[in-house]
């Protein structure tokens, strides 16, 4: 009973964790950090919602999950092609190792058991840490540019 207890915590952890670095990402990021964090919030609240569907949908859902994974690797490597960055290369290593994680479950019919609960919450949290730290970056380059750009205005003299 007690793993059970400890799922939920990172389960709401993750979930605080999403929406805040996802909610960061989209008010301070760039570009690259508004479109991934679109991307990555978008299929685990897509994910999230699929839960709630009724049981007999449960055989669909690891393929539903793969082609989720599989989407949100596209769509940050469509990201990446357009905008060549350092998180979002780590990103899709780990939407990599998610994506094959999931695939060796679906194929091999193996069990959700405790090691694949621990591969995917260090693999989701991996991710949201390319993400912060993405948009750490970008935010400081920001910063940076428009502290640049009021000492290079002219001032005028009286």
């Amino acid at each position: 009973m007690p793993h059970i207890s400890i799922h939920v915590a990172f389960w709401a952890v993750f979930i605080v964790l999403l929406l805040g670095t996802c909610g960061l990402a989209i008010w301070k990021g760039g570009p690259a950090e508004r479109y991934g964090a679109l991307l990555i919030l978008f299929f685990a609240l897509l994910w999230e919602f699929g839960r709630l569907l009724p049981p007999s949908f449960a055989p669909w859902m690891p393929l539903v999950q793969l082609v989720g994974d599989g989407l949100t690797a596209v769509g940050l490597l469509v990201v990446a092609m357009r905008y060549a960055s350092l998180w979002l290369g780590g990103a899709l290593l780990f939407q990599a190792v998610q994506f094959s994680l999931h695939s060796f479950y679906l194929v091999t019919g193996r069990p959700i058991d405790m090691l694949y609960l621990l591969i995917n919450n260090v693999n989701l949290y991996a991710i949201l840490g390319c993400l912060a730290l993405g948009t750490a970056m970008s935010w400081r380059e920001q910063r940076r540019a428009l502290r640049t750009a009021e000492a290079s205005r002219p001032t005028l003299a009286l």
